[in-house]
């Protein structure tokens, strides 16, 4: 399944929206149509059943690319609280279970730091953009912090509102979103991606003409 388009598609391997609108936000300003899994309606999405963020992200990623035909920017990411030893984690967005919202799991969060002093914690990202014959790049950053005992901030989605980032005084919640995007661990993800894109729209340009390559192959073959 693919759409015809007069410049490149990346699809970003999601449907939370507010994860989507910080990737878009970070790559307006190059050439790719952006599109994300709202825009494709009923789209299949892969078991998350990676140990790792890299794993996750990767599956999503290629899964997304394979399925659609298209390239594919995936992130998995996550909170580590070190009184916790790295939990939430892989399981952050399903912490306190399958579709828990995200008062849950803020909540279960606090009650399992209940009682402990050391609330350091660190945000992890991985971003993987694959294409659909399976090849990848991956991009990883963290974000230090500290873990509040009360939400902070209606701005942002997931762990933000109890998320201090110590240098600015604020939890992720309190901040703008250009505030959040200049620190925060998908920011400085695709700050890194970002700033070797006009390599990365080569190495799509020549895995697409692998892809059509390969098609034109089996299509011969098959004649």
């Amino acid at each position: 399944m693919s759409i015809p388009c007069a410049g490149p598609i990346l699809v970003i391997a999601t449907k939370n929206r507010g994860k989507s609108a910080e990737i878009k936000s970070a790559l307006k300003d190059f050439p790719v149509l952006l599109k994300d899994l709202n825009d494709f309606g009923q789209v299949a999405e892969p078991v998350e059943d990676g140990v790792t963020f890299e794993e996750n992200a990767y599956k999503k990623a290629s899964f997304t690319a394979r399925v659609l035909g298209l390239p594919a920017l995936a992130d998995d990411s996550g909170l580590e609280a070190q009184a916790l030893a790295g939990a939430p984690g892989i399981h952050s967005a399903r912490y306190a279970g399958p579709g828990a919202t995200d008062s849950d799991n803020n909540a279960k969060l606090l009650k399992a730091l209940s009682g402990k002093t050391n609330r350091k914690a660190r945000f992890c990202c991985v971003l993987s953009l694959a294409v659909p014959s399976g090849a990848a790049l991956t991009y990883e950053a963290f974000c230090e912090g500290l873990i509040l005992d009360s939400a902070r901030g209606d701005n942002g989605f997931g762990y933000d509102p109890l998320f201090l980032y110590p240098a600015m005084g604020k939890t992720f919640a309190e901040m703008s979103a250009e505030q959040k995007l200049n620190v925060s661990h998908r920011g400085l993800a695709l700050r890194e991606l970002k700033t070797e894109f006009e390599k990365v729209l080569r190495w799509l340009e020549l895995r697409r003409k692998e892809e059509d390559l390969r098609r034109g192959a089996h299509d011969m073959c098959c004649e």
